[in-house]
């Protein structure tokens, strides 16, 4: 069990991403919740998510992604009061830790044009706090949705 975990830490999305980032939750530590996916597809979609978006996004950057959550089993998505149908449940979305509004646009017009994806969300809290979601469907039927949301 234990090499198991040490491998799947240690294994690449792509170039710059891994699984440790992608499953890591400060909520799911402190809640005992194992938050560790259990299916192939979830890894997979997780590859993809960064093969198609993310890396390309990164590489055009020229400067590190901070994931603030990607992959959420579903007792993590209950907890942090997430949607029932998440994509972050199968491995298809992750929250980027934005720095700031100019920082946030450059990104968004990037995946826009740039990547096939479903969903991209600029999502901000009551504290001000913003952040981006993007997801993208391995299946290939992405929406190109983009969305405002202030909680």
């Amino acid at each position: 069990m234990l090499l198991r975990l040490y491998i799947l830490f240690e294994m690449k999305l792509s170039k710059n991403f891994t699984l440790e980032e992608f499953i890591r939750s400060s909520t799911a530590e402190r809640m005992g919740i194992d938050n560790v996916p259990k299916d192939e597809a979830v890894i997979e979609n997780m590859k993809t998510l960064c093969l198609e978006v993310l890396q390309p996004l990164r590489d055009y950057l020229g400067a590190p992604i901070h994931i603030n959550s990607g992959y959420r089993c579903k007792a993590l998505n209950e907890a942090l009061g997430g949607v029932k149908g998440s994509q972050h449940l199968s491995g298809q979305a992750a929250d980027i830790h934005v720095e700031n509004t100019e920082h946030l646009l450059k990104m968004m017009h990037f995946i826009m044009d740039e990547t096939d994806f479903d969903q991209l969300i600029w999502e901000k809290n009551k504290a001000g706090v913003q952040w981006l979601h993007v997801s993208h469907k391995r299946n290939g039927n992405n929406r190109h949705q983009v969305l405002n949301i202030k909680k």
